[in-house]
This record gives C-alpha cells, structure tokens and sequence, in this order.
C-alpha cells in the first residue's frame, strides 16, 4: 500500500529526528554508492542503477529484478535506495501482509498514474516467495505490460519459491554474502558517523573480530549486536566496548541455516558427503549447524540411515544397524540429547569403510528393467503350488539347493536375456572383501562367468 498520511508523517519525524530508530535503519545507504559489498550488481549500466535513473528508459527501460540473497545482505537496503534515488513513484508492499487485493490496487495506481501525469511506478514486494502460486499470478499483467517495475526480494532459491512465468519476466539477481571486510566497514562507519553513534564508544579489536563471527555475514545482525553492546557499555559508564560486554549482550552466534528453503538441503548435503569422504571433522561441523539451527533430529537420522546403504554397504554391515538404531532412539528422546546419539552414528559412518557397491548394483539392475529387459521368468522357477500349475511345466526341473551338499544348485535363475549380466562388484574395502570371495566362489559354483 502506498504511504498513507500518518505514515508519511512518521518518516518525516524520523528524518528529523532518527535516533529513536534502531541503528540498523539510521545506517541504511542513502546512495548506491553507499552500499556495502554486492559490487557486482553496481557497476556502471546494471539493472539497478538503471532504476535509479542512471539508464535510458522507453522501450528500453530497466525490468523488474529479483534480488536473492542470505538475510542482511542488502536487499531491503537497496529497494530503500531506489525509493530515495528514483523519479518514479515507489510503492513497498510485504508478502507477510499483503495479499492479491493489495496486489490489484497497486497496480491499479499505476496504471492510473503512467496514464494521468505519465508517472512511473515502482514496486517493491519482500519476502516473495510467502506468496501463493495465485498471489504471484496476479503480478504478471503488471509486469508484462510494465505497468509497474517490480523489485522482489527473497532469501529463498527462486527457482522453487518463484513460478516460471514471473521469472521469465524479471531479471533474478544473487546477492552474496557479506564478507568480514564488508561488515567491519559497516561497523566502522556506524561507530563515527552522526546517523550512528556519533563517537560515542570505541570498538576494541578483539571485540570486533568476535562481533564479526556473531554476525555470520548478516549486516543487519552485527548492528543489532553493535547497538546493544554498545547501550551496555554506556549504561556501565565505559567508553569502550570491552569482550566481556559484547558476550554478555550476545550470547551465540548466527547460523546461516534456513529449514525451509535451499541452505536445507545444502548443509545437509554437505554432512553426507563430508560423511562419503571419511572427514569426520568437517561432518560433526555441518552436523552441529544443523543442530543448532534446531533442524528435525528425525531428518537428520534417515539422512544417515540412507548414507549407510548409499556410501558404505556391506564394507561395514553394521553401520545400517547402527544408524536404524540411532534413528529410533532420536525418535525417543528428542533434543537435546538425540545431539550425543546422532554425533555417536556420524561418527561412526564417516569412519567406517566405504562401498558404493550395493547402489550401483540396484542402479545397474533398475536400468535393465527400465529399458525393458523383462523377460519371462525360467519356467521351474515359477510358482508351482496352485492346481494347474504343473500342467503348465510351472516348477518342472527346479533343484532344490539344500538338498545338495554344497547349497548351490548350478542352475538358471535369471531370465533368458540377462542369464551372463552381473550387477554386484563388490569392492575388498572392510568386510566387503568377503562378500567379493563369496560372490566370486557362488557364481563359479552356478557355472557364470567370472565377472
């Protein structure tokens, strides 16, 4: 919704007078040239500067952009600044609150102010992707037509939370995550600049490396950090924001983990090939962001339970039985203690032998039978306990292997076409390599070919 009067006279007062905002909205860049980091969506021509202005218009006017990105990375900072910047009307609606009737009547305004005093405008709609399917829809018009230049900002992967159309039509634009430098800049400036604190304390250096790794990237996290540590040094008549102040202001670090969009899948991913890759290290770390970041210890445990099947088999057969087993004691007892059970099962997964025998196998047979290599089934091989059956030669020739003092019976059991393919290559990693001299004894005992 556009401002309304009270709101406008709300944003008045807060120029005037801003320290009665938090100090991550009294350091927000007034200009592109302002804004830390994200240089590669700034330079000369970009779509953003663009917005602002700086690029032709018409027929070949700046389109609608989605900013992607980590929370704190900017992309609410540089909507503001092309709201300040640009001569076209600016609009912000939130998808937290906003819904297709709010939708409609913007760009109903638009369409009113393009056509009454040729006015363009922008609008701005964060968090995106909490927008239904049909909320998304009623923006393609608009966009289409350009009745409106849409700035959407996500911090989810838009290729899931975004329908096709929308993007099509907009230019998706990533926004990477703030490095070290960028935030001790930004803290920096917010420490002497009057819209800050003004000079008021001082940031010691171990204090501010400790404040970077509190803020994980995240801009917005290091100036919350900054302005209660520093309310706490000044309530305390200190000058300077001593270690212990910052640490008793802000106890744990930030976790860049989203439980519902791509950091999900991606840290999890991390832990099972860091697992595959036999660095317990590296899989305890990614193991205790998704702990911390409070993900489903049930997730967790069918995570390891597949990786004891996909990377390590018959290598360790007991490392299925280990993770079945930490698996059902996380379903049990929950955090925080379901944290020692699944650090017990990573352990001992990332440490065990490893094969991949097992999902080749079932890759390799799946294949065959996807591309049609069905035949029928050997005929004493079929069922032969219903009447009739015999008449049919159902189990005629079958030979019972233990009756044979060996227990192997040389005998066809698979179809016709697939009598001589072997799918199990067992590896002779761990206790494989048994598995290799039984496999190897079995099939010279069928009469196979050796593999």
């Amino acid at each position: 919704m556009e401002p309304d009067l009270f709101t406008a006279a709300a944003e008045e007062r807060q120029e005037k007078d801003p320290t009665g905002s938090p100090l991550a909205v009294r350091m927000r860049p007034r200009t592109l040239d302002e804004v830390v980091g994200q240089q590669h969506l700034l330079k000369p021509g970009s779509p953003l500067r663009r917005l602002v202005g700086e690029g032709a218009s018409g027929p070949a006017g700046p389109s609608s952009v989605i900013l992607w990105g980590p929370p704190g990375t900017g992309k609410t900072t540089l909507a503001y600044v092309v709201s300040k910047a640009t001569n076209k009307r600016f609009v912000e609606l939130s998808a937290i609150t906003a819904g297709v009737k709010e939708v409609r009547a913007v760009i109903d305004g638009a369409r009113r102010a393009v056509g009454g005093y040729g006015k363009e405008t922008v609008l701005f709609l964060d968090e995106i992707h909490r927008f239904s399917k049909a909320q998304q829809d009623s923006l393609l018009p608009a966009v289409e037509n350009r009745w409106v230049t849409l700035i959407a900002a996500t911090t989810e992967n838009p290729y899931f939370s975004v329908i096709s159309p929308l993007l099509s039509r907009s230019l998706l634009l990533t926004l990477e995550p703030l490095t070290d430098d960028d935030v001790r800049d930004l803290l920096r400036r917010a420490l002497t600049d009057e819209r800050g604190l003004g000079g008021a304390v001082t940031l010691p250096e171990d204090t501010e490396e400790h404040l970077l790794r509190i803020a994980g990237g995240d801009a917005r996290r290091a100036l919350t950090a900054l302005e209660a540590a520093a309310g706490a040094a000044l309530d305390k008549g200190e000058a300077e924001i001593a270690l212990t102040t910052l640490e008793e202001t802000v106890d744990r670090a930030a976790v860049k983990y989203d439980r519902d969009g791509d950091q999900h899948y991606d840290v999890a991913s991390a832990l099972i090939k860091s697992i595959r890759g036999s660095d317990v290290d590296a899989a305890l770390h990614y193991l205790a962001r998704m702990i911390e970041a409070g993900e489903d210890p049930r997730f967790i445990a069918r995570r390891l339970m597949i990786s004891a099947s996909e990377d390590i088999g018959l290598a360790d057969p007991n490392a299925l039985q280990i993770a079945v087993a930490a698996a059902q004691a996380v379903a049990m007892i929950g955090f925080p203690e379901a944290a020692l059970t699944l650090s017990h099962a990573t352990i001992a997964l990332a440490l065990a032998p490893k094969s991949n025998a097992a999902t080749t196998a079932i890759g390799a047979a799946l294949d065959d039978v996807r591309k049609g290599h069905a035949d029928p089934v050997p005929a004493h091989l079929r069922d032969s306990h219903y009447k009739g059956a015999g008449k049919l030669g159902h189990g005629q020739g079958y030979v019972y292997p233990h009756d044979l003092p060996e227990g192997i019976a040389a005998q066809q059991y698979a179809p016709d076409g697939l009598k001589e393919r072997t799918y199990y290559t067992p590896t002779r990693h761990g206790a494989e390599a048994r598995y290799a001299d039984a496999v190897e004894w079995t099939r010279g005992h069928l009469g196979r070919k050796p593999s």
